[in-house]
């Protein structure tokens, strides 16, 4: 009777053990849907000073009169076989009002990131131009904390860091998706990143949809229009445009560089 209940009782805890095995499940690829939400008045505000309030401060009033606060744009980042694919999704209404040109609300990337090789292409549109910007991945020194939360679904960790000397980053990731990559150029977390936050630009990507599917490779491409550069090349070439604006080149800068 002993021996049958030690084996009883063994049998319980295998049972217990592959019953936790079958229900844990770690997502490898599929297609995330992003929305970026920016705080359109906030970031222009911050460009309104005392050399140019005597003409902007109108003008942004005349702006909020037909222009939402916040602009929200979607995008989707496609992975599978350890690389992603982040792509904007074109807005079905284009923007109306000109005056104020809100670069890092708009998203001008295409980004492809090969996480077995550490190489990323990127498609930049800058003006009328188009970069193609090929370069190690951005190395990103994250600070992960005990903060957590949901997003889509997905439990997920908060993590900080820095990012071009003086951008603050809040990022959330979990680790259920296997793949390390992210919206746009953020990667490094153990996890997939589903949630990012620049709190003093007043931008954010957070994810709304995770579809857990197979991705054959072929749908997982860098893309391959624009002028050939690297990281060293493409902010000369920015640099050197942008050289006569001034303040003005900082916002400018800061949104092609993320």
């Amino acid at each position: 009777m002993k021996n049958l209940l030690i084996t009883f009782g063994c049998f319980l805890i295998l049972a217990n053990t592959n019953c936790l095995a079958q229900t844990e499940h770690f997502t490898t690829s599929g297609i995330i849907e992003f929305t970026k939400t920016s705080n359109a008045y906030a970031i222009i505000r911050k460009e309104i000073n005392k050399d140019n309030e005597s003409y902007t401060q109108n003008a942004f009033e005349e702006y909020k009169k037909t222009q939402p606060q916040f602009k929200v744009l979607k995008s989707t980042l496609k992975f599978g076989s350890n690389k992603t694919l982040f792509t904007p999704v074109e807005p079905e209404t284009p923007p109306t009002n000109y005056f104020f040109n809100v670069v890092i609300a708009e998203q001008n990337s295409t980004v492809y990131t090969d996480l077995n090789t550490g190489i990323s292409t990127s498609q930049k549109k800058v003006f009328e131009e188009t970069f193609l910007l090929k370069d190690t991945v951005r190395k990103i020194k994250w600070k992960i904390t005990d903060e957590t939360r949901e997003i889509a679904g997905y439990q997920c960790r908060r993590a900080n860091a820095l990012i071009m000397d003086s951008v603050y980053v809040v990022a959330f990731y979990t680790d259920r998706i296997l793949v390390t990559g992210g919206p746009e150029s953020f990667t490094g977390l153990p996890g997939m990143i589903l949630g990012v936050a620049l709190p003093h630009e007043n931008v954010s990507w957070f994810a709304t949809k995770i579809t857990d599917t197979s991705m054959p490779e072929s749908t997982i491409i860098p893309p391959k229009k624009g002028k050939p550069v690297n990281n060293t090349q493409f902010k000369e070439t920015l640099n050197s445009a942008l050289k006569e604006w001034g303040t003005y080149a900082h916002s400018y800068l800061k949104a092609f560089y993320l």
